[in-house]
């Protein structure tokens, strides 16, 4: 497995990591546990050393989890979870935002149970709270890191502006924000310039647009019957029929170069930095193992302007999230 620095001054990790929500929850109801664990292992002996979580994914189930398939493995990982977007069992669909300090320190015993370890590799504030300054936040977070409870700081969905005023803090070892062929706001709204000029860390998530960039998705009843993707604003009605037509467009390229498309996808993301380490998810092995080959997939100069042509920024019809889900976003 080739590896990556996330960030000028952060751990070395592999090139891509491993998005771990999908094993327990919004795609679809109930999980395979056992093809879960046997996909994380898999990931391990494939290399890929950073793991991607959060309290909210169940909520707490996805946690927990990982704590499970990891008992005598803890050693092998980087292990990145998230706090700050409340979510409760008895109100899984309602979403807010918490910074505060105090919230900070419950959070952080909670996901450390969870998970069975004595510390945290990378602690994302999982939506930046507009209630509490970011400094409040960060200051909080500086002092789990003195306990030794959390090695290094992220931040997700946040804007370049409250990047810089965090790293001002405490040094932000990584910003993870959604980043693919369909959604490149990151390069519009100034958060990847601004990693690159801070040495921070850019982690890309839903690098494969939520499954459509790899071809398989064809109509919305493709979905189980409780996928949020249904009610996802770039999976329904016409917005799906045409993202549709751009992902055939990728499709066709990738047949061309006897790669899959998501495989090309990938590689696509790869090429757009060195201080970029994308977290695809998937919950099966299968999926998995093509993930990990478009890390040796390198594309040339002209793949990379065809697929800039496919989906210039701005391409992709629909919104990425509702609108009540966007409001937590920068």
């Amino acid at each position: 497995m080739k590896t990556r620095r996330l960030g000028s001054q952060g751990p070395v990790v592999s090139a891509i990591g491993l998005g771990c929500m999908g094993m327990s929850d919004f795609y679809t109801t109930g999980s395979d546990e056992q093809e879960s664990i046997a996909t994380l292992h898999r990931a391990l002996e494939l290399g890929i050393t950073l793991l991607d979580t959060a309290d909210i994914y169940g909520p707490h189930t996805n946690e927990e989890l990982l704590g499970r398939a990891l008992k005598g493995k803890r050693e092998q990982v980087f292990l990145a979870t998230k706090f700050g977007i409340v979510r409760t069992p008895e109100q899984p669909q309602v979403r807010g935002a918490n910074g505060s300090p105090e919230y900070i320190r419950q959070a952080v015993e909670g996901s450390l149970k969870r998970l069975g370890t004595d510390h945290i590799d990378l602690y994302y504030q999982h939506r930046v709270d507009p209630k509490v300054p970011i400094e409040e936040t960060v200051g909080a977070l500086a002092e789990l890191v003195k306990a030794g409870k959390v090695r290094y700081l992220g931040l997700s969905e946040a804007s370049a502006e409250t990047l810089e005023r965090a790293h001002q803090v405490h040094p932000i070892t990584a910003l993870q924000s959604e980043y693919s062929l369909w959604t490149r706001d990151p390069e519009e709204n100034g958060v990847l310039a601004a990693c690159e000029r801070l040495g921070v860390g850019f982690v890309p998530y839903s690098p494969l647009g939520r499954g459509f960039l790899t071809g398989a998705l064809k109509s919305p009843d493709d979905f189980a019957a409780d996928d949020y993707r249904r009610s996802s604003p770039r999976f329904t009605g016409e917005n799906f029929a045409k993202n549709l037509q751009l992902v055939d467009k990728v499709a066709e390229l990738a047949a061309a170069r006897g790669v899959r498309p998501s495989q090309l996808a990938l590689a696509w993301v790869l090429a757009q930095g060195e201080h970029l380490v994308p977290i695809p998810g998937t919950k099966q092995r299968k999926y998995l193992e093509e993930n990990v080959a478009a890390v040796d997939l390198a594309l040339t100069r002209a793949e990379l302007l065809e697929l800039d042509a496919i989906f210039p920024a701005g391409a992709a019809a629909g919104g990425r999230y509702s609108k009540e889900v966007m409001a937590l976003i920068q």
